[in-house]
């Protein structure tokens, strides 16, 4: 994991009818994402966690990429 670095202040804005906050390019560039895409709120003991890290379509793929090792030779020859 990497180091943490000292915590972004971030103010609470008026957007339409709710809140939200605008998040600096700095850490867009570290969630590596862009306008549409989906971020997850995780809650934490101490706060909440934003990332672009789904565990379920983690899990879905490492259980993918299991199977193709698997049947690796069997999906060869069906791809023929």
């Amino acid at each position: 994991m990497t180091e943490l670095k000292p915590a972004s202040q971030l103010k609470v804005t008026q957007i339409g009818n709710s809140l939200g906050v605008i998040l600096p390019k700095d850490v867009i560039a570290r969630l590596k994402v862009d306008k549409g895409d989906v971020l997850f709120v995780t809650e934490l003991p101490g706060g909440v966690m934003l990332t672009a890290y789904d565990e379920k379509v983690d899990r879905q793929l490492r259980v993918g990429r299991d199977l193709m090792a698997r049947y690796r030779e069997t999906l060869r020859e069906l791809a023929k």
